[in-house]
């Protein structure tokens, strides 16, 4: 589907004034998924009633409202309680049994 099929289209409901093709940027193919900017409230809503669920070029299209993106959910974010009262800190480990740290053997080292 190109720019120019999903003008066309969108004149149906009424003025549009931009259409954003995204595609990927390494291939220049389209991702799938394009912003279509109406001239009005009244026009855009015009475009979702008729034009969701329409056939474009063979394919059944799908018109929504566009939404925010979404902050991403990196690896670091997922599972972690920000309420949590245990606090964490690296290099700090106790031995549980005897209270010093896992390096500390209670021996000491003999220089040569």
């Amino acid at each position: 589907v190109s720019e120019a099929d999903l003008r066309d289209l969108f004149w149906r409901a009424g003025a549009v004034t931009a259409v954003e093709l995204m595609l990927d940027p390494t291939s220049s193919q389209s991702r799938g998924f394009a912003f279509v900017t109406m001239a009005t409230p009244e026009l855009a809503a015009a475009a979702l009633r008729d034009l969701h669920c329409c056939e474009l070029c063979g394919r059944h299209i799908t018109v929504t409202e566009a939404r925010p993106p979404s902050e991403p959910k990196g690896r670091m974010s997922e599972g972690f309680d920000s309420e949590a009262t245990t606090s964490f800190r690296p290099g700090r480990r106790q031995d549980k049994q005897r209270g010093r740290s896992p390096r500390s053997t209670g021996r000491q080292r003999q220089r040569s």
